[in-house]
């Protein structure tokens, strides 16, 4: 078992230094241009494909980091350089760890490669689990998967809303209601193969940040899938079904419902996410208070704005160690017995959104024109407190990891 140090080691460092020059000489040039357009970056992803930094081989060697820091630093580091691009870059990750969680070995081998294609021939992928009425509600899901048993086949029905990459995606990994009888608990996760029949993009959400990565509805017409395509296995399945059916008499167990899984399994990368952003817009705001002049001096010589940075500061370290900490639980096989994931991607949002908007604040009028990059972070900080479980429902699970109660 590793042990906790906050002293990154000599690979970590290289590979940190890697991705901090990606992002300061390919992404940080072209954020202002993607963000106008609101389009896929495919030039940007694809130069990313061609230096190894969007492929399956990075992302595995930082997620089996022994110390759990590896895709922590890298998040930091791509969305330090832009958001928007980031997450076009990193959405396909979390299809992928949607199949590392729930799948079989056989699965991920078979379908993560394809989640990413290789330098000459880019590929993304989409998880699918929101939808225009089951957001932070999983409960109220409607889409549906029916067992074909004389073809061996799942038939998928429904539409899924706020899907990164959804409809351009190669590989999609949705998640459907198999028995509604058990709630959340009769929920299961699967691959649909790249040109599958019945699967259509939707609307294309039009947003107020993060522009440059897709986002999309994606709508499911009697979507025939092989009966492999289920994460884990029909068999798996039929004994998870079956204990949640026998807790529902009797009590006992609890059964992990598939898409919390992975939700469970991001949430600290994502609040790794929302560091690198507030750490972007902390810097810009640091520089400008050193260098702009008013009443003959620099403002950061006023208490007014230093202790404005002081504060952002704080808050941008404790953000970091809250994500560190529950990143480095996950990788040695600690539980979160309070919550540990959730309280990190909680505080990491919410000082992304203070500290952005107190950068706007520090560069006055230039903060708010698009001259300046701190708008657009503003924007972009903005979606931190509602995907990958919004803060009023982090702080719902942890409140009830806390007291052991059905909090409502």
């Amino acid at each position: 078992m590793a042990e906790f140090t906050l002293d990154l080691n000599d690979d970590q460092k290289a590979v940190r230094d890697w991705i901090h020059g990606f992002a300061a000489d390919v992404m940080r040039p072209a954020a202002a241009e993607w963000d106008e357009r609101e389009e896929t970056p495919w030039p940007v992803i694809q130069e990313a494909a061609k230096i190894g930094l969007y492929s399956l081989d990075f992302y595995a060697q930082q997620f089996f980091d022994p110390t759990g820091l590896g895709i922590a630093m890298t998040m930091e580091e791509l969305f330090w350089g832009d958001a928007g691009i980031g997450l076009a870059i990193v959405g396909t990750g979390l299809a992928a760890v949607g199949v590392l969680a729930n799948g079989t070995e056989e699965q991920i081998g078979t379908w993560v490669p394809q989640m990413y294609g290789d330098a000459d021939d880019v590929k993304l992928a989409a998880f699918c689990s929101s939808e225009p009425d089951a957001g932070s509600d999983v409960s109220a899901m409607r889409t549906r998967a029916v067992y074909d048993e004389a073809k061996d086949e799942w038939v998928l029905n429904g539409t899924k809303t706020w899907a990164t990459n959804g409809g351009i995606a190669n590989v999609h990994v949705v998640v459907a209601v198999v028995d509604a009888e058990l709630g959340t608990k009769g929920h299961a996760s699967f691959i649909v193969p790249p040109a599958t029949p019945g699967l259509s993009q939707g609307q294309k959400f039009k947003k107020h940040g993060i522009r440059a990565s897709h986002t999309a509805e994606v709508v499911l017409e009697d979507v025939r899938i092989p009966g492999h395509c289920l994460l884990g296995g029909k068999e798996k399945l039929d004994e998870r079904l079956a204990r949640a059916h026998e807790r529902a008499r009797t009590g006992g167990e609890r059964v992990k419902n598939a898409a919390m899984a992975t939700f469970e399994a991001s949430r600290p990368a994502v609040g790794a996410q929302a560091v690198g952003i507030a750490r972007a817009a902390y810097e810009v705001a640091l520089d400008y208070a050193k260098t702009r002049v008013q009443f003959g001096r620099p403002i950061i010589d006023n208490q007014g704005v230093a202790f404005q940075l002081a504060d952002m500061r704080t808050q941008i370290d404790a953000a970091r160690l809250l994500v560190w900490r529950a990143s480095w639980m996950g990788a040695t096989g600690k539980p979160f017995t309070s919550a540990e994931g959730s309280m990190s991607k909680l505080y990491a949002g919410e000082v992304a959104k203070t500290v952005t908007a107190q950068a706007m604040q520090i560069l006055g009028g230039n903060g708010y024109t698009r001259e300046y990059p701190v708008e657009r972070m503003h924007r972009d900080a903005a979606i931190y407190t509602i995907f990958e479980g919004t803060s009023e429902i982090q702080r719902l699970v942890i409140a009830r990891t806390l007291s052991g109660m059905p909090i409502r």
